[in-house]
């Protein structure tokens, strides 16, 4: 454990700022799964919609990277269509 006060500080916001974090990407991870489980039925685009929001927001946030952002909405855009699709 740091003696430093300036580190205490800084090891205190961390701890913070990673459960702040996770619980970010843990929404995300559930806002993909409802997207991807709506899919083909009438609430899709809403669900759609909250999904790309929320990583949007994230990488808005600096938590996850712009194009790690983008790399997951054009994933979950073609998982849908993909699913969509089948439905079809």
């Amino acid at each position: 454990m740091a003696n430093i006060k300036s580190q205490i500080k800084r090891n205190k916001q961390s701890a913070e700022d990673r459960e702040r974090n996770k619980a970010v990407k843990s929404e995300l991870r559930t806002r993909t799964k409802n997207a991807v489980a709506a899919a083909g039925t009438e609430d899709e685009e809403m669900a759609l919609k909250a999904a790309i929001k929320r990583i949007d927001m994230a990488a808005a946030k600096g938590i996850i990277h712009k194009n790690q952002a983008a790399n997951k909405k054009s994933g979950l855009m073609r998982r849908v269509a993909a699913l969509r699709e089948e439905t079809e």
